[in-house]
């Protein structure tokens, strides 16, 4: 999937993963209790700082903080613009 947004500097592109919708024991959860998802798949980067330079890569799977980034709807999809910092894990 190609995305015409180029995240400047330490700033990355990330499509969060669906909502889970049944729970393991295959209970059905309402949209009123679904969490937001903490894991998602890198989109785009940029080219990182002078002093920093960026360490995930586009198809990487990651996982950030609850709080993490800025939501963004674009062409009918949503997703988060963060701070390579706000990263928390590679997964």
């Amino acid at each position: 999937m190609s995305v015409n947004i180029k995240p400047l500097a330490d700033r990355v592109l990330v499509e969060p993963a669906p909502a889970e919708t049944k729970t393991a024991s295959g209970l059905i959860i309402p949209d009123s209790a679904k969490e937001k998802p903490l894991t998602g798949k890198v989109v785009a980067a940029g080219n990182g700082t002078k002093d920093n330079p960026i360490t995930v890569k586009v198809g990487d799977t990651v996982l950030y903080g609850k709080y993490a980034g800025t939501e963004l709807a674009y062409e009918g999809n949503d997703y988060l613009i963060m701070r390579e910092s706000d990263i928390l894990a590679i997964i």
